[in-house]
């Protein structure tokens, strides 16, 4: 009964996140028929270009989307995601990509234990983790941009393409996929929706709660180290604060995709729609040269007006 009625209120984000991805690309498009007297939006390379800057999005978001589904959220993603590039372009060598994704499953095995077993809240333990992070990072490098250059392996996750597709394109697809795969096809995707419908009930029918929280906040922490070695292949080089730019907006493509914020339900079909409009807006607000306070204004007005048509049709449904 539970899956009947949740299916019509996760199709609706879906359908208002592509339909405003049609209007964002109607009115890019006509801009650009303005202005420079072709559709640049609707060219392959153009599409593809935004899939690629989109897959860092894409990859943070997957990895947040578990950790949202059990009721909690991750705010140590920016400096995860940055610590992991720093460390692996820091070591070098075959064992660069290692190095990222380890500092990644670390952060996220401290923060499961902190959320998961010491019964932290999540906004409070992730942030200090965030902090934390960015204390060793600065310390690492003295306050300086680190001196260190992005591995081929690196760069070829990151920035090189293969049959004219970025590599990073085919690496969120396999994120998506595995993604998919444990959210439909697993007991532990199971135990996530359980958790965040209700974490004691769920405790109660035999769901070994705490190891079920780490091994998300484990997950969120890996995502977000991959797209940090996959950044900095892209950028050829790591950065400090390369991670700030990922935080709010990859929650914002898994809300406005449909997965309740409180936990307990979601699509991922939903994060992928929100992480296309997000890029797509910033993308076409860029083109238009939009002041950058005017484009959080615009940025944050789709996501609130996107948010209130989600819960409107929620009451009127109830």
């Amino acid at each position: 009964m539970t899956t009947l009625r949740l299916v019509p209120t996760l199709d609706r984000p879906i359908i208002i996140a592509s339909a405003f991805i049609g209007l964002v690309l109607a009115a890019g498009t006509a801009y650009t028929l303005v202005t420079q007297g072709t559709a640049t939006l609707l060219s392959p390379g153009y599409l593809l270009q935004q899939l690629q800057v989109g897959a860092f999005l894409g990859v943070v978001a997957a990895g947040m989307m578990v950790v949202i589904l059990i009721g909690h959220i991750d705010l140590s993603v920016s400096w995860t995601l940055a610590a992991a590039a720093m460390m692996a372009t820091a070591v070098g060598g075959p064992w660069a990509i290692p190095v990222g994704l380890a500092v990644g499953l670390a952060a996220g095995f401290v923060n499961g234990i902190g959320v998961g077993y010491l019964r932290v809240p999540s906004m409070i333990f992730t942030l200090g983790m965030d902090a934390v992070l960015r204390g060793l990072m600065v310390a690492h490098t003295g306050g300086f941009a680190p001196q260190t250059a992005a591995t081929d392996a690196m760069r070829l996750l990151g920035a090189e393409k293969t049959l004219g597709i970025p590599n990073a394109v085919f690496v969120w697809a396999l994120v998506s996929v595995l993604v998919v795969i444990t959210l439909t096809r697993t007991a532990f995707g199971r135990n996530l929706y359980a958790i965040g419908n209700r974490e004691q009930a769920a405790y109660l029918s035999g769901v070994r709660t705490p190891r079920v929280i780490l091994i998300a906040f484990m997950i969120s922490s890996a995502a977000a180290a991959l797209a940090g070695v996959m950044l900095a292949g892209y950028s050829t080089k790591a950065y400090q604060g390369m991670g700030v730019a990922y935080v709010l907006p990859s929650i914002a493509a898994v809300v406005i995709g449909g997965t309740n914020i409180l936990g307990g339900s979601g699509r991922y079909l939903g994060t992928l729609v929100g992480v296309v409009l997000i890029v797509l807006l910033n993308s076409v607000l860029s083109i238009m040269q939009m002041p950058e306070a005017g484009r959080q204004i615009i940025y944050g007005a789709v996501i609130i007006l996107m948010l209130l048509g989600y819960s409107r049709g929620e009451r009127t449904a109830g």
